[in-house]
């Protein structure tokens, strides 16, 4: 019977790490996407506005075809998660309008310092970090280091796009710690819906405030603002739907192999080059994040929920 016990949280864990791993795919698009969108004049403000909106109303569509019921959730926590995605959306803010000033594959590193965060709000709220997680994730910073090679930057008006993608991942690190905690009361999938939503009004009402009319997006930006609204809302419910099983210190390691894939579609369709030693950070990242398979093999239990309001 234990066994039987044993086997049935492997596998709930290892789900955990595909879907951790599939989040991380689908979020390494979204560099990618957001450097084709300025290509066909679309502004970041746009971009991120449209993207939301198009990943809630996905998602919105979605569950109310297939699963109605996910739509009933407490109301204290559904303020919550509105909460928890207009934190998201002011970090997509920053991040978009960083993404503009910078290279796909330097917007990847710089994002991926959420991972850091979410390291440094856990242990401030008193969980206990490893020294196999701390050396697991200084193994994958040194290799995002290398992929990023600040010491080539030579031109000084990227430093504030640099400064934005710093802003949008402390952000997107709290949110991650903040949706792990709601978690522990609602399905990843209805905290999903929520989480998108406050994103989609946060953004909206940013885009709005702006001030300067909507510019006209031709047929192919709107292919790409589609594309990027449907990786962003499948991308959320991976995400959710990893630190649901394995917390949000493994789920924030498993995502930096995003810019792994970030890297190589940066290669691929944007041209961008790399340098041996940025071939050996890819490597470091992807050593760093295999390790978390190894220690879920051998029983690390996600951390246990708590309430940020209190960190």
């Amino acid at each position: 019977m234990r066994q039987g016990i044993g086997n049935q949280e492997l596998r709930r864990r290892n789900m955990g790490i595909y879907s951790g791993l599939l989040s991380s795919f689908l979020l390494g698009w979204a560099p990618i996407l957001g450097k084709l969108a300025y290509r066909y004049g679309i502004t970041p403000l746009t971009l991120a506005s449209l993207r939301t909106l198009v990943a809630a109303v996905f998602l919105m569509i979605v569950y109310f075809v297939f699963w109605p019921r996910l739509f009933l959730i407490p109301w204290r926590t559904l303020l919550y998660c509105l909460m928890i995605g207009a934190i998201n959306g002011v970090g997509s803010l920053f991040y978009y309008s960083g993404l503009e000033r910078i290279d796909a594959s330097r917007a990847s590193l710089l994002s991926s310092l959420y991972a850091v965060w979410v390291v440094i709000f856990l242990t401030a709220s008193g969980q206990s970090i490893t020294r196999l997680t701390v050396s697991r994730l200084a193994a994958s910073l040194i290799g995002a280091l290398l992929v990023q090679a600040p010491w080539t930057v030579t031109d000084p008006s990227n430093h504030l796009g640099a400064m934005l993608m710093i802003a949008s991942a402390a952000l997107n690190g709290w949110y991650m710690v903040m949706g792990q905690w709601v978690l522990a009361d609602v399905p990843s999938r209805s905290a999903t819906l929520y989480i998108i939503t406050g994103m989609a009004i946060t953004v909206s009402v940013a885009r709005l405030l702006g001030g300067t009319p909507l510019e006209p997006v031709s047929v192919p930006g709107w292919q790409v603002i589609v594309a990027l609204g449907l990786t962003t809302a499948l991308s959320r419910l991976a995400m959710f739907f990893s630190m649901e099983r394995l917390g949000g210190v493994q789920t924030a390691i498993l995502n930096l192999m995003e810019m792994v894939v970030s890297l190589a579609l940066a290669l691929l369709l944007l041209s961008e080059t790399l340098s041996g030693l940025q071939w050996l950070g890819a490597v470091l990242l992807i050593g760093g994040t295999s390790l978390v398979r190894r220690d879920v093999q051998r029983g690390a239990a996600p951390p246990p929920s708590f309430n940020p309001m209190d960190v």
